[in-house]
């Protein structure tokens, strides 16, 4: 279907279109970023009141998993109307499509935190507050980092469902190169959309190791006990 280009001329593509390349790759980070960080916003207030008030579980997670569901095209039809072909239709989508990793995450960090521990602190004199900002969120670190990551990466791979809308980033090279059946903008646009996930992840992985130093000791145990084990 794509017309055969060799790499010759993918590199002499890429190097005529230097410019354009990397400002929609840095609109395709822009716009990632943002809606995780936007999510990320949310779903943490959203999981502590999940958390602490069971009752406001299953409408949490129901609402955000309703949202999770709503096709892209249908969720776009339906803002267009209100928030025009603006980054902000594509970031209401994006951040949709979050909440239910982040929550799920998030809560589920909450939940593993040890009694013992919370007990302790609470002997310590701890209030619920402080016993939240000082002991269950930063214990709930990890979880919450991995929720980050996976929400990220599809977040990158969603990014080009904007360009519905015009606001696409890399997947304008891809749907344009489709449209065109030129294979270097699709090659392009893929290669890069795949790249900006495996350094994301790779980075956020890094962060979340460099923020919660205690949980190190633990994996390397961990893995010890695999090796005797074995």
């Amino acid at each position: 279907m794509l017309g055969a280009v060799g790499p010759p001329s993918i590199w002499q593509w890429i190097a005529d279109h230097g410019s354009r390349i990397l400002s929609l790759t840095a609109e395709h980070v822009e716009l990632a970023v943002m809606a995780v960080a936007v999510g990320l916003v949310i779903a943490v207030p959203l999981s502590v009141l999940a958390y602490r008030h069971t009752r406001f579980h299953p409408p949490v997670t129901w609402l955000a998993g309703v949202l999770y569901t709503i096709p892209s095209i249908a969720l776009f039809v339906v803002l267009i109307p209100l928030t025009g072909l603006t980054d902000l239709t594509v970031e209401i989508g994006l951040v949709s499509y979050t909440l239910l990793i982040l929550i799920r995450n998030t809560v589920a960090g909450l939940r593993g935190v040890s009694e013992h521990l919370k007990e302790a602190a609470t002997g310590m004199g701890y209030t619920r507050r402080q016993l939240l900002w000082r002991v269950e969120l930063p214990v709930a670190v990890p979880a919450i980092v991995a929720g980050v990551r996976v929400a990220t990466v599809s977040t990158i791979g969603l990014v080009a469902v904007g360009f519905i809308v015009g606001k696409g980033g890399l997947g304008e090279l891809i749907i344009d190169g489709l449209d065109r059946f030129y294979t270097p903008e699709v090659v392009v646009g893929g290669v890069l959309s795949i790249a900006l996930a495996l350094v994301a992840d790779a980075a956020l992985l890094m962060a979340g190791r460099a923020v919660t130093p205690w949980a190190r000791p633990r994996r390397r145990r961990a893995r010890r006990a695999v090796g005797v084990a074995a």
